[in-house]
């Protein structure tokens, strides 16, 4: 049972890291820009990746070019979808992201289905139907004056969902006709996504002005979360894609993680804020925590009953 073990990990350090990118963009961004932090992602994803690759030995030349040209495509998604990622983070709390962003079995489904013919069972339509009751039971019982604002980071979590689900069906593809270890297969991901985060910020002048402008009021604090956001990045990605090489069939790996994460995220939410409430910046009022626990058991329940 090493996957399961392995899928833990990587739903608590991906819990993390969605509370650091949270705090992030709360505390130092203002809900203005938070995307700039993709300045420094891509610098330290082209550093760490880069030195991955050359350490386990990595050669381009000894790669198949279609598996190749599919990672590294994977990888431009990867960076594309931290867009409306950071700005649904910027709308909302961590906890309410973390279960917008639980659709992905909704449109793992529906992508199979479109582009390998998938098929549907009954349970599974009421499945989706119970998974995409969560997001609209948050919407709609917010106060009137912050429902728009909800609304709006809940179409900014259906792309940023959609647009990683596309890479991660392409890794799939990449995975099944290639020759190199999954170690490697990060690594060309996270640094094509480190290059295309690069490109994106030097290109656009007001995210690089904005991440320096933070730097220099912050007097560099603002990297502090930022390197625990990157380590607990990292221990994610290995935790889970060696939980999908280990695990008996992937989609095991695939829904235990995506059935724990909305849970740990929710529990993890309230203790940080208890603790330390500058960092778990979640609201406990009664009514907000009873919605999160339904709208968490929702999801969870969904994507059992996906499996079906």
């Amino acid at each position: 049972m090493n996957w399961l073990i392995l899928v833990a990990f990587a739903v608590v350090f991906d819990s993390l890291r969605i509370f650091t990118d949270n705090y992030s963009s709360d505390v130092y961004f203002k809900g203005r820009l938070a995307v700039s932090q993709k300045i420094y992602h891509g610098i330290s994803h082209v550093i760490i990746y880069g030195i991955l690759l050359a350490i386990t030995g990595f050669n381009v030349l000894n790669v198949e070019f279609l598996p190749l040209i599919l990672l590294i495509i994977s990888g431009v998604f990867a960076s594309l979808s931290g867009i409306p990622y950071f700005r649904a983070l910027e709308l909302d709390d961590s906890t309410n992201i973390g279960i917008f962003t639980q659709l992905s079995p909704v449109f793992y489904l529906i992508l199979g289905w479109f582009f390998l013919g998938d098929t549907f069972s009954p349970m599974q339509l009421v499945a989706f139907a119970i998974i995409l009751s969560a997001p609209f039971l948050i919407v709609f019982t917010a106060r009137k004056r912050s429902r728009k604002i909800k609304i709006r980071a809940v179409i900014y979590a259906f792309f940023y969902v959609l647009i990683a689900v596309i890479g991660n069906l392409l890794f799939v593809k990449a995975h099944d006709s290639t020759t190199i270890n999954f170690v490697q297969e990060i690594g060309v991901i996270y640094l094509s996504s480190g290059v295309v985060d690069l490109i994106l910020s030097c290109s656009i002048k007001k995210w690089r002005r904005r991440f320096f402008a933070v730097s220099k009021k912050s007097k560099g604090k603002v990297y502090v979360p930022l390197i625990a956001n990157t380590f607990f990045g990292l221990v994610k990605q290995f935790a889970y894609r060696g939980a999908l090489v280990v695990a008996p069939a992937v989609a095991l790996a695939s829904v235990a993680s995506d059935s724990a994460e909305p849970i740990v995220i929710f529990f993890l939410g309230l203790l940080l804020t208890l603790i330390w409430p500058k960092f778990g910046r979640e609201k406990l009022t009664r009514k907000t925590v009873l919605i999160h626990l339904i709208a968490t058991a929702l999801v969870v329940i969904g994507i059992i009953l996906l499996q079906f």
